[in-house]
């Protein structure tokens, strides 16, 4: 007989269906091998499919992990906050809950008026010349190329437009291995624009990319001379997002819709 698994498709960073980035989440009672984690994710082809399990210490309400259809991530922004959409909406009387992560540390999701204010940590990038990463996108000139450590390149821009018309090299990118590119510049809609393409993880173009706000953050408060401002990830799905340093964290606001409830026999 399958085992019958929950599963809630959600749009995280979405005011309505069909825009920010999709996510599944699936509640278990333990692990899965990981090899059953990965096929999962892969059978859902969506960006991120997160997995959670009741945490038997203290430090948090939930453990997480998250696989993309290609390999597990140390940080992924809108499945935490599809997953804190899950809990939250699941229980009425809960106003926050804390996700303990292998990599990222304790995350949370709180409520905030109809959406909710999700707590990341600041991975602040530093200057680092990026000429592969710079060609395989196709940019002409950056104004300022970063890198963190984790593996996310900033390369910023000087207008949204150029933000808007890159066309990279998909192929050239996937070559650089499991890498973050995200192209940067003033907004013309918002105070920040960005578009994020991860080949590397069999994802072309994310639509909406918390992790990279986690990058993103630390670089536009400062550049910007404020610790809170509005961003817009201008996929074709598109996602509004709202950013605001904290010391070591960065607190992303934003919306979730959900989209799909079923069983997934396995």
């Amino acid at each position: 007989m399958s085992r019958r698994l929950p599963i809630t498709q959600i749009d995280a960073f979405a005011d309505r269906p069909f825009t920010g980035n999709p996510a599944a989440v699936m509640p278990l009672d333990a692990w899965l091998d990981d090899s059953v984690l990965q096929q999962i994710a892969s059978e859902n082809n969506l960006s991120e499919t997160a997995f959670i399990i009741p945490d038997d210490s203290d430090a948090a309400d939930f453990e997480l992990r998250w696989f993309t259809p290609a390999a597990e991530v140390a940080l992924c922004g809108h499945a935490t906050l599809a997953s804190g959409h899950y809990v939250l909406a699941s229980d009425p009387d809960r106003d926050q809950v804390r996700f303990r992560t292998r990599q990222a540390g304790i995350l949370s999701v709180a409520r905030k008026g109809d959406g909710y204010d999700m707590a990341l940590p600041a991975w602040g990038p530093s200057p680092k010349p990026l000429p592969e990463i710079v060609a395989a996108l196709g940019v002409a000139a950056a104004t300022d190329t970063l890198w963190h450590e984790r593996g996310y390149a900033l390369i910023v821009l000087e207008r949204a437009a150029q933000v808007r018309a890159l066309k990279p090299d998909s192929g050239a990118l996937a070559k650089l291995g499991p890498i973050v590119a995200i192209a940067t510049a003033p907004g013309d809609t918002s105070d920040v624009i960005s578009r994020v393409f991860t080949p590397g993880f069999d994802i072309p173009e994310d639509p909406v990319t918390g992790s990279a706000h986690a990058v993103m953050t630390p670089y536009w408060a400062a550049r910007l001379g404020r610790n809170s401002f509005s961003a817009f990830q201008a996929s074709k799905r598109g996602g509004d997002v709202g950013c605001r340093l904290a010391g070591d964290q960065v607190i992303l606001t934003g919306r979730c819709v959900t989209m799909l409830e079923g069983v997934f026999l396995l």
